[in-house]
């Protein structure tokens, strides 16, 4: 007896199969493509963590040999070999210093980790500030910079502190690139709506095929060993993506090798509304005649912790060291410090939970809490500020900047 009931039977064709596949190999491209993301933001994470751990283990050893440089400095010699010999260490320490900064700053910046702190200032106050302190480079190295500027006060809104590192930088690297006794021009112009800047040299220039690379990371010309310069190759990729950032343009040319080169930055000018708020950058000066403040250091360097009261004991003030954090608090409310120069990385205790337990002592809601630290991220000067601090310096910290930070008289 046959049943009335025919089992259907589903037959797949070639099609569908092929449709399958297809669905398949799309799913598995997406996983696939969310775990390389993820392994990437996770590699990504962990260079950032380094980088910021390297920056702290090089800047630590680099404050105290800033510090008695500048100890050095103070202390009046006739030799000359002693002014030759500290120079020397002056210029490496800022060199050094200066390949830290540049390592971290590319990192935030191509992570936009960077915030801008813009304001008005006059263009020729920044230029001023960015010929003096590559200064000493360029007569080093016996080179002519000449500063041409617009007759009429230019101004900008932007971040005080990162134009004076665009220029710096680019002065810095003419003045690198550029065989001794050379020739150095920084041309400013000034539109209604534009500011333009050429520095131009009379240096190694670069070939054609090098020129759209150069704002790469890690991009640097051919040198043989007669031209060994030093440098990471990261200052002109810094200071495209800061151009970048004050929403300007930046462009490279060089005839070819041995041609020289000239940089050319594009920055929107601003047009003030009111003259009285026209505000150039103060020069740190006047600091030196500060004196008798209290100040606390507390470092577990023992170097650091050496080299800050040799140059504040100088000028006069009091001071007391302590390598701990509980330590800190045990001799603050009877030392009544004026300033506390307070370490982040702190065995034990670290200088953020003493900052929040300084705050809380009877008598100290009014002293000026400053931590120098070798962690300058934004999330760490953020932290500190959370902390209670009223200063946060990064690490190699100069003699100007501690004397910066202290009471006035």
């Amino acid at each position: 007896m046959v049943s009335a009931h025919t089992t259907k039977q589903r037959i797949f064709t070639q099609e569908d199969v092929n449709f399958l596949q297809a669905v398949a190999n799309v799913l598995g491209s997406a996983i696939q493509r969310q775990a390389v993301e993820q392994a990437v933001r996770q590699a990504g994470q962990r260079k950032d963590e380094f980088l910021a751990l390297l920056g702290h283990e090089l800047r630590n050893p680099l404050t105290p040999i800033r510090s008695a440089v500048d100890l050095m400095k103070m202390e009046p010699t006739q030799d000359a070999r002693l002014t030759r010999m500290s120079g020397i260490i002056d210029r490496q320490v800022g060199h050094l210093t200066r390949l830290v900064d540049d390592l971290l700053d590319v990192s935030r910046i191509t992570h936009g980790k960077v915030t801008l702190r813009k304001e008005t200032v006059e263009l020729a106050s920044a230029v001023r500030n960015a010929t003096e302190a590559v200064q000493s480079l360029i007569q080093t190295r016996k080179h002519a910079l000449s500063v041409t500027l617009p007759d009429e006060p230019v101004y900008l809104n932007a971040d005080p502190v990162r134009l004076i590192q665009v220029i710096d930088n680019l002065l810095s690297n003419a003045a690198k690139y550029t065989p001794e006794g050379g020739h150095i021009r920084l041309v400013a112009e000034a539109t209604s709506k534009q500011v333009t800047l050429h520095l131009i040299d009379n240096g190694i220039g670069m070939p054609s095929d090098l020129v759209p690379h150069i704002f790469e990371v890690f991009v640097r010309g051919e040198q043989d060993l007669a031209r060994s310069i030093g440098g990471l190759g990261l200052g002109l990729t810094l200071v495209h993506g800061l151009v970048e950032m004050h929403g300007g343009t930046m462009e490279a040319r060089s005839a070819g090798v041995g041609k020289g080169s000239e940089f050319i930055v594009r920055l929107p000018r601003l047009i003030p509304q009111s003259r009285g708020h026209e505000q150039a950058l103060d020069d740190a000066q006047g600091v030196a005649n500060k004196k008798n403040a209290r100040v606390l250091i507390v470092d577990d360097n023992v170097d650091i912790a050496m080299a800050f009261p040799m140059m504040l004991e100088t000028v006069g003030e009091e001071v007391r060291v302590v390598h701990r954090g509980q330590a800190a608090l045990d001799v603050a409310p009877e030392f009544l410090p004026h300033v506390v120069l307070l370490d982040i990385g702190l065995p034990g205790m670290d200088g953020f939970e003493v900052a929040c337990r300084m705050r809380q002592v009877p008598g100290l809601q009014a002293t000026k809490l400053v931590t120098i630290t070798g962690y300058g991220q934004e999330q760490d000067r953020f932290r500190s500020k959370e902390a209670g601090f009223d200063n946060h310096l990064v690490k190699p910290v100069n003699m100007q900047a501690i004397l910066g930070v202290l009471p006035a008289d």
